[in-house]
């Protein structure tokens, strides 16, 4: 099938060049000229392990094309994805459509034949409604059917999820755009992906309902673990005992930082919004995020109580600065608030991130970034595991780090207790 991916960020360059290993062929449309230019070359714009190997060869193969030309593209493809970012608005909670509707708009001067345009970015309920009407205004209903396809992509995990999904939804009532759609995702359905066929404004909050309960389930742990490091309990014990009831899934239970990333933070705020635009108050997803707001507040305090509020001149190590493990993605991330919070408070800050060094903290006085871990931690007072890493799970930290009283905060529970204290090194772990 000829496809047309308009937007080469997370979702629109993942799932176009992944449409692509699948057979089609693709093509992925920027405005952002210097990124399409280095996407040729094989120049990845985002960290996702396998993407890279994936983007050279479907290139080579002619299946995946890069273009700025989006009216050519719309006009050479038959189904049309619109992977445009739709982040919170600035002074507000509801999600900026702004890019949404601009390529609504320029779709409706492309249309000389039938097309499937598809909204795969996340979108609030009735944005499918408004693309149509706008497209509707100069191009015959005949002509086009809009759908919802929302992606359910992990950072760090998104081949695989691509690959082998849980499901795929497509929210449509017509049914020649449901057929075309069930052909399209059809090696994916034969491996075992549900396919479901809705309305389009169920697929829309299909989307953002997942996710806000996914947000739940780590704002819950969290509240859990703050409890249990008051009562002598290790949190760890609670996510399994929870987690082996079918009915609860033991997935998302890990107590830790507040979530963050390009998903949870905006859209749990933007199905917050849309609720009260009809009316309806989500009180317990508004709870999730006005505890997750006040996660790393939570964690700064522990981080001053670890060293008895003797912050000056201390030397502290985060290892790992993204929000989680297996992407470079910094968006509401803790380290943000808390490594200019230690500053202000006289810390020196060395950090270590696999992704490399970040452009956030490039500014701050007292902040350095090392290029290996044992650097890193070199002679320092507090290590901070703030990201999951594999590269983190088996540190000898008695032979790196020169110093004898240094202290561990696993923000991660990466290791135990029971462990560190064999070791004879001072540790703190999350919820225990």
């Amino acid at each position: 099938m000829k496809l047309c991916m308009i937007g080469t960020g997370y979702v629109g360059l993942v799932s176009g060049v992944c449409f692509s290993d699948l057979g089609n062929n693709v093509i992925c449309v920027d405005n952002d000229v210097k990124k399409v230019e280095n996407l040729k070359k094989g120049v990845i714009p985002i960290y996702e392990p396998g993407l890279d190997e994936l983007v050279l060869k479907n290139y080579n193969n002619k299946r995946l094309k890069f273009s700025t030309d989006l009216k050519n593209s719309i006009l050479k493809s038959d189904i049309i994805f619109i992977c445009v970012g739709t982040p919170t608005k600035k002074n507000g909670n509801g999600a900026d459509l702004s890019q949404i509707y601009n390529v609504a708009k320029e779709i409706r001067k492309s249309i000389s034949k039938f097309k499937i345009i598809i909204t795969k970015s996340t979108v609030p309920i009735t944005t499918g409604d408004e693309i149509e009407k706008i497209i509707s205004q100069k191009v015959s209903k005949k002509f086009f059917s809009v759908v919802s396809n929302p992606e359910f992509l992990r950072e760090g995990e998104a081949i695989r999820d691509f690959t082998y999904p849980d499901r795929v939804v497509i929210g449509t009532n017509d049914r020649r755009s449901n057929k075309i759609l069930k052909n399209l995702y059809s090696p994916l359905i034969s491996k075992g992906a549900k396919y479901i066929n809705t309305t389009r404004r169920a697929a829309e909050l299909i989307k953002y309902a997942s996710n806000a309960f996914l947000a739940t389930k780590v704002t819950f742990i969290n509240e859990l673990a703050n409890l249990c490091e008051k009562i002598d309990v290790n949190i760890e014990d609670i996510s399994i005992g929870m987690g082996l009831d079918k009915r609860i899934g033991g997935r998302f239970l890990r107590a830790g930082p507040p979530y963050g990333g390009s998903c949870f933070p905006k859209d749990t705020k933007a199905i917050a919004s849309t609720a009260d635009k009809f009316k309806t108050n989500l009180s317990v997803i508004k709870s999730v995020i006005k505890s997750n707001d006040n996660r790393s507040s939570l964690l700064l305090k522990r981080v001053f109580n670890i060293l008895k509020n003797k912050i000056k001149n201390k030397k502290i190590c985060f290892l790992g600065v993204t929000f989680k493990a297996n992407t470079d993605d910094m968006r509401d991330s803790s380290s943000l608030s808390m490594i200019p919070s230690l500053i202000k408070k006289g810390a020196k800050i060395n950090y270590f991130d696999p992704t490399g060094e970040k452009d956030d903290f490039k500014k701050l006085k007292n902040v350095n970034f090392s290029n290996n871990i044992a650097s890193a931690v070199k002679d320092s007072d507090l290590i901070i595991i703030h990201t999951e890493w594999n590269d983190f799970k088996s540190i000898n930290f008695k032979k790196i780090v020169m110093n004898k009283k240094f202290i561990i905060f696993d923000m991660r529970n990466i290791y135990t207790a029971k462990k560190m204290k064999n070791l004879n090194i001072k540790y703190f772990g999350v919820g225990c």
